[in-house]
């Protein structure tokens, strides 16, 4: 029996899948400036529980309000918190210590990358074959990529926290494919809730352990009304809103293709910017539509069912 609500299928899943792509990535996007605020005070790794805790504190009551308390029993918690702890638990602490020794543009010009690593996914799990629409959508989506940051980036600090977030990617790449993988029948609200939970109990863990080694505890007397709010729009819109969102497209449009909206995401700040006056970067705005063009051939007629 499945596990999801059930809601009438839309008319156009593929339509339906690229909005919600669209929107998780406008939400995801807002996250970076704020763990660029909350890093200047707090230690990488209490940044990292505090996030998915609250994300899944707040996702698990949703859950179970909307599709019911026997949905939450019959779930396979088991699979979800195993892929939960490494794909998103393990990944969050990568992307947020990658971005403590670099800074929010080196590691979003690196998640660029995120397409090759959810296309070779596919290939290697699902014998997707790489076919002259997928790979034309594919480098049209990473050279828009490249181009929306290009527009605004000054440098990139490579080093140790570029490799923690190609290594965040390819975790968090495989963390969204294998949560619809080992939860099939379950609605995106249900898989997130489940590895979010996975990824807070093993970062908890983590802390926990890494304390009773003589490492830092979680600094609560730093923590103040200011970095609490930060913090809530950081765990509860730019993870949880937005992984919701993100696997109701990996499950539309595979890990692939899905990955390929990442690359949108600094057009999407810019149009944020604007609402409070900055001004507008064609570079930006040619960026994302090379990107969104990658997107739709990739779509083509001949992608994999």
């Amino acid at each position: 029996m499945s596990t999801a609500t059930e809601f009438p299928a839309p008319r156009n899943p593929r339509l339906w899948a690229n909005l919600a792509c669209i929107a998780s990535m406008a939400i995801w996007a807002v996250g970076f400036p704020l763990a660029d605020a909350l890093l200047a005070t707090l230690p990488p790794l209490t940044v990292a529980v505090l996030r998915m805790a609250l994300a899944a504190l707040f996702l698990v009551p949703v859950w179970g309000l909307v599709e019911g308390g026997e949905v939450l029993r019959r779930v396979d918690w088991q699979k979800g918190l195993r892929v939960g702890a490494v794909g998103f638990g393990l990944g969050t602490w990568l992307l947020i210590f990658a971005q403590q020794r670099t800074d929010g543009i080196t590691v979003a010009v690196i998640a660029a990358t995120m397409p090759v690593t959810g296309i070779a996914l596919e290939c290697l799990h699902d014998g997707r074959r790489l076919n002259v629409r997928l790979v034309t959508g594919l480098i049209l989506s990473i050279a828009g990529g490249v181009a929306t940051h290009a527009a605004r980036m000054g440098h990139l600090d490579m080093g140790l926290g570029a490799l923690a977030a190609f290594a965040s990617v390819v975790v968090f790449s495989w963390g969204s494919r294998a949560s619809v993988m080992a939860l099939p029948g379950c609605s995106a609200l249900a898989r997130s809730a489940v590895t979010l939970t996975g990824g807070a109990v093993a970062l908890i863990i983590v802390q926990l352990g890494w304390a009773a080694l003589g490492g830092d505890g979680i600094p609560w007397a730093e923590i103040g009304p200011h970095e609490w709010s930060y913090l809530a729009v950081y765990a509860i819109g730019s993870l949880a809103l937005s992984q919701v969102l993100f696997l109701v497209g990996v499950a539309g449009l595979g890990i692939g293709v899905a990955s390929m909206h990442i690359n949108i995401a600094p057009f999407y700040v810019m149009l944020f910017a604007l609402a409070f006056g900055a001004g507008w970067s064609w570079g930006q705005g040619v960026g994302a539509a090379v990107v969104a063009l990658g997107v739709i051939i990739a779509q083509g007629r001949d992608r994999m069912a």
